[in-house]
């Protein structure tokens, strides 16, 4: 029979919380620190500061090989073929943005050959499509050709004013730009453009597909408010692998930009169709003829047409480069005063000094003197 004392003891080796006696719960396990110390540090520093600066130069010099053009064709840059004196920002908004159209004409010169591959894009400036419920605003069973109802992310555009849905539905697919821009050379020589190619493949192969009987489906079903025609027409060429759903134009205006000022790939030269375009876009004189569908004065919006080429990393962008060559430098400097200092203050034995340190520290926390 246990006595008085005992159970006692027995109690109060229950109630304690000291954790058990192994190497783990009390922090005697092997552990090693790094002692950072100058002969150490110092040749990091220098080492990166040499690996990023060349770095840096190459992607700076390969940004500055790609040719790029842009031409700004909003308000006074865009004046109305067929009404005198105004603006095509300014018929549209006569119009009350009804559906009227506008046709432009802006000429500009190339001064270099833009040799290779040569691809078109549209800009947009202060276009907000990183708007929460503008991003929300579609519905990609839908864009999958199923015939479900269709989601209420799409509101307000989901159904037409007879209850039916609209296809396709959102506000992203109303909002697809619309504006056709036909590019010549000295006025008479058409330049060939691939309106194929320019949709990420992906997103062609697996995230758009068309429903069955596709002509019949769009133009049964209403489309949505501000376009012109049913989905199945939005190549006039009227081929359809690029009509519907699996559109290219329609398919890269879907995938939303993060910022508020982006371009997106409208068409690509073609190399095949001419022999005056085989090596690329040569430099000469250009008029770009603009059927002007897509208001932006409205909300202080702006739009470009933007010619560029491209290299190994891509389209013109220096901002990586200088991003390395900053860092380069500023390990560069800091390895130069750090150099400077521990030369001017060094003592006899610094990692003595430094496990001296270390221990005082370690006392201290402790609680010994």
């Amino acid at each position: 029979m246990s006595t008085p004392a005992e159970n006692e003891a027995d109690n109060e080796h229950q109630k304690s919380k000291k954790p058990a006696d192994t190497a783990f719960k009390q922090q005697r396990l092997p552990a090693w620190q790094p002692i950072i110390t100058a002969n150490t540090a110092l040749p990091v520093f220098l080492a990166i500061g040499l690996i990023f600066i060349p770095i840096g130069i190459v992607l700076v010099v390969t940004s500055e090989r790609v040719l790029e053009f842009d031409l700004d064709y909003t308000d006074t840059n865009c004046m109305s073929l067929n009404v005198s004196n105004t603006t095509c920002a300014d018929v549209l908004a006569q119009a009350n943005y009804t559906g009227a159209s506008c046709t432009c004409q802006k000429s500009f010169t190339l001064d270099k050959d833009f040799e290779g591959d040569v691809y078109f894009y549209y800009g947009l400036v202060n276009y907000y499509q990183n708007h929460r419920r503008y991003v929300r605003s579609r519905d990609d069973n839908q864009l999958l050709g199923k015939k479900d109802a269709v989601s209420s992310d799409c509101q307000p555009f989901q159904k037409s004013v007879n209850g039916t849905d609209i296809t396709p539905c959102g506000a992203i697919a109303n909002s697809k730009f619309n504006d056709s821009l036909v590019l010549s050379m000295n006025g008479n020589i058409s330049v060939p453009l691939l309106r194929t190619g320019i949709a990420w493949s992906t997103d062609k192969a697996v995230k758009f597909k068309n429903p069955d009987n596709p002509q019949n489906w769009f133009a049964t079903n209403p489309r949505p408010p501000n376009w012109q025609q049913d989905a199945w027409h939005l190549d006039t060429n009227l081929t359809d692998d690029n009509n519907g759903y699996q559109n290219e134009d329609f398919i890269v205006w879907m995938r939303t930009a993060a910022m508020p000022t982006f371009r997106k790939l409208y068409r690509k030269l073609s190399l095949t169709e001419s022999t005056t375009f085989q090596n690329g876009l040569p430099k000469g004189t250009y008029v770009l003829t603009i059927t002007y569908n897509y208001p932006v004065t409205s909300f202080s919006g702006r739009k470009q047409f933007i010619i560029s080429t491209t290299s190994w990393m891509g389209g013109k962008n220096p901002f990586l480069g200088w991003a390395y060559i900053t860092v380069g430098i500023i390990c560069m400097i800091t390895f130069v005063v750090f150099l400077v200092l521990h030369k001017t203050w060094k003592t006899d034995d610094p990692l003595a000094y430094q496990m001296r340190s270390m221990q005082m520290n370690q006392r201290t926390a402790a609680g010994y003197n």
